[in-house]
């Protein structure tokens, strides 16, 4: 393995395989964006569907260090959006199984798992959130997502959350204060093109009591309220039962509880009156299976954005994405946000 040092430019010190297997990528985003991946660690907790494609894309593109953290089993629901599961790997624990396959993916970057179900718990995962650079977490009840955002903004750490409930996906992140480098078209020919920008993020728990009044008929529409509301009305239900819906006799209260926040949200009503009851039906029986698809699409997007974020060079999503796997379109909403 050849580990010398190259002069690659004044401000990187890749080595030379670095330099070879990244040289495509560092074209397209800059040799500094992929220094600043190379030197980052990521921390992700929960390897499930959506985990796995986001893992994968994350490995490929060349972070200095991935930190895993799941307590759970292989079982036979995983093997579907699972690809670093076989067969025989059911009752193995899930890194343990993993770990080699995500290490093959690409050598030059470290690997750390954590197996220890009790490490798991919000309050024992700060000690390691205080050692990374960035935190993402999938899968998890609304509840844990917003003390893990609290305590990556103690620390501050940007904090990504995303999953999938059957053929619906989000991606959240707040990113604290975040600067990037946006297009400039203003500038004169021979100045430079881009300019530095700067985005306040807001919290988990502040984004979710987002009024929409603000927005006119057209915006609400554009956005696709029903998705948001879909989401956050799950989120509630679990709160309320400590496990998702899985049952279409749950469609009711997963009902009065979306129109009720819909309600309080101030949404345009000539847009959204009240939930789809066809939304609702399906995320009833389906919100607690995966689909390989929907999490290949949100794990990828969410892959992408995380190096965006690192790299500095486009602008992350701004703060909230659904993704319906129904009509295979997605939105953004700023969700709280300055």
């Amino acid at each position: 393995m050849l580990n010398r040092r190259v002069d690659v430019s004044s401000s990187t010190d890749l080595t030379e395989e670095e330099a070879t297997r990244y040289d495509r990528q560092m074209r397209l985003w800059g040799i500094e964006a992929q220094q600043r991946m190379r030197n980052a660690t990521i921390l992700v907790v929960r390897l499930r569907g959506v985990a796995t494609e986001a893992i994968k894309n994350v490995v490929l593109a060349g972070i200095g260090k991935l930190i895993i953290v799941d307590g759970e089993n292989v079982c036979e629901e995983d093997l579907g959006a699972g690809f670093f599961f076989r067969d025989g790997d059911v009752g193995l624990k899930r890194l343990n199984a993993a770990k080699s396959r995500i290490e093959s993916l690409n050598p030059l970057v470290t690997v750390e798992t954590i197996t220890d179900s009790s490490i798991s718990e919000e309050e024992s995962l700060e000690s390691i959130i205080k050692t990374v650079d960035l935190v993402c977490v999938t899968d998890w009840n609304r509840d844990g997502l917003i003390r893990m955002n609290e305590i990556c903004r103690k620390h501050q750490k940007p904090f990504y959350a995303g999953g999938t409930y059957g053929l619906v996906g989000y991606i959240f992140c707040d990113l604290l204060s975040h600067e990037y480098l946006a297009p400039d078209r203003s500038a004169p020919a021979d100045q430079p093109k881009t300019v530095k920008t700067t985005v306040t993020y807001t919290p988990l728990a502040s984004a979710i009591r987002h009024r929409w009044s603000r927005l006119t008929k057209r915006q609400t529409k554009e956005i696709n309220p029903a998705l948001f509301f879909a989401i956050l009305a799950l989120w509630q239900f679990q709160s309320l039962h400590s496990n998702l819906p899985n049952d279409a006799k749950q469609a009711n209260e997963i009902e009065t509880i979306s129109n009720s926040l819909i309600s309080e949200a101030d949404v345009n009503k000539q847009v959204l009156a009240k939930e789809p009851r066809n939304l609702i039906d399906s995320l009833s029986t389906t919100a607690n299976h995966e689909f390989s698809p929907v999490c290949a699409i949100v794990g990828g997007m969410l892959a992408q954005d995380m190096l965006k974020s690192l790299g500095g060079r486009e602008p992350p999503i701004a703060n909230f994405f659904v993704f319906d796997g129904n009509t295979g379109g997605g939105t953004v909403c700023r969700m709280n946000m300055p």
